[in-house]
């Protein structure tokens, strides 16, 4: 077995605290801009540098910034006075073995493509400034990158990767709401914008949601029409609340509005990063969709950073499957914390420690657990590059 310790976790589950805060930045959050815009970076030129050169290069683009611009709203339809300014920022390999890399080129392309994706009202080529400043990696980390031990490559980092099992109700019910308004209420209702933030608080067993969500002012003609959209976005909230949680939830959307003075949350672009919210890759969501004061985090971005050898992004993937193959296949787990801790130019499989936590369910040996989650574990370390082969192919979500 390699390094996998595993113990009982001493600590009150999630469910049985009496106060969780949860949060989801949506889509159009100018942090999940960056990260995505980032991710969608990483991945391209992964893909490229595949068919270029048959190997996935060195390369990070985990630094991308939002500086936001300044629109002037209006019911019916306003303007971008000054355009979003997006700094793509981070490393990239543009000479390999005689072959020339058109890296700033591909990463912009990507950039461009996943904002005309992701926001339908933003537009890429008038609404924003990209400024690309893609530099050389490290001589020493591109040696890292490029060395093996059998099949793992070496880790550029001492870092660490935590992930977790289940969701607790108010996690999933938040992730949801997040997804399904993106997903399916802003598709039938114009004048929603991607820019959604979802807050949840339970108290014991009552959760109260709290939604910032921003209009297109252009498909909103005055104040009465924006109230009707506004009442019907609650009333979405709560019909799909209650597939997530039997509690008591209370909707509370856009608080800050004024409606006797008409001052609502409009927009022209359908994000905040139009008029005064700037936006940095890993401020926002962790990998597993949510910011959860209440569960261990890694601090670290990972949206941006290359799939093959940085543990700052594989281990904290990596450590959420593990986590959530342990809790559906080994019975009696109330709650599972994975923790992945690196070694800077050791093998990415073999970790300097990985730490499974198990609060069990009552009458459950965590002992008799233990060689299950320990082979789950090696399985997964075994087969470590299937992480970075689901980024590339964007089956998994760092954000």
């Amino acid at each position: 077995m390699k390094n996998i310790i595993v113990e009982r976790l001493i600590h009150t589950p999630v469910e049985e605290q009496e106060v969780e805060i949860v949060e989801r930045k949506g889509m159009g959050h100018p942090d999940s801009i960056a990260d995505g815009i980032a991710e969608a970076m990483s991945r391209s030129l992964s893909r490229e540098y595949l068919k270029r050169c048959g190997a996935v290069l060195h390369h990070n683009t985990d630094e991308t910034q939002i500086v936001a611009g300044r629109a002037k709203t209006a019911f019916g339809g306003g303007e971008v006075i000054q355009p979003i300014y997006i700094l793509l920022v981070g490393r990239a390999t543009k000479h390999f073995d005689g072959i020339d890399i058109p890296a700033d080129k591909i990463a912009l392309r990507a950039a461009k493509e996943y904002v005309k994706t992701a926001l339908r009202y933003l537009d890429p080529e008038t609404d924003a400034v990209f400024d690309v400043k893609l530099g050389e990696g490290s001589t020493d980390l591109k040696e890292v990158f490029q060395r093996k031990e059998g099949n793992a490559p070496l880790a550029n980092d001492t870092s660490f990767g935590i992930g977790y099992a289940p969701l607790s109700e108010t996690e999933n019910l938040v992730l949801n709401i997040e997804r399904r308004i993106y997903g399916e209420f802003r598709k039938k209702e114009k004048a929603i914008g991607e820019d959604v933030k979802v807050m949840g608080l339970r108290e014991k067993n009552r959760i109260r949601i709290t939604v910032a969500c921003a209009f297109v002012d252009r498909h909103v003609s005055d104040i009465k029409e924006y109230q009707t959209v506004k009442d019907e976005l609650n009333s979405f909230i709560k019909d799909i609340s209650s597939e997530y949680s039997e509690r008591d939830v209370m909707i509370s959307v856009n608080t800050a509005d004024n409606i006797d003075s008409e001052v609502v949350y409009l927009t022209v672009t359908g994000t905040s990063a139009e008029n005064g919210d700037d936006g940095s890759v890993g401020r926002g969501n962790r990998c597993n969709g949510l910011i959860t004061p209440g569960r261990p985090m890694s601090m670290e971005a990972t949206s941006g950073k290359n799939p093959i050898n940085h543990v700052g992004k594989i281990y904290n993937l990596l450590a959420n499957q593990i986590a959530h193959d342990c809790y559906s296949a080994i019975e009696g787990i109330m709650e599972v914390y994975v923790r992945i801790l690196s070694q800077i130019g050791k093998p990415i499989d073999e970790p300097k420690a990985l730490s499974i936590q198990i609060v069990p369910e009552k009458g459950y040996d965590v002992d008799k657990m233990e060689l299950k989650a320990k082979t789950i574990a090696e399985e997964w370390l075994n087969d470590i590059t299937k992480i970075t082969e689901m980024v590339i192919s964007g089956e998994i979500s760092t954000f």
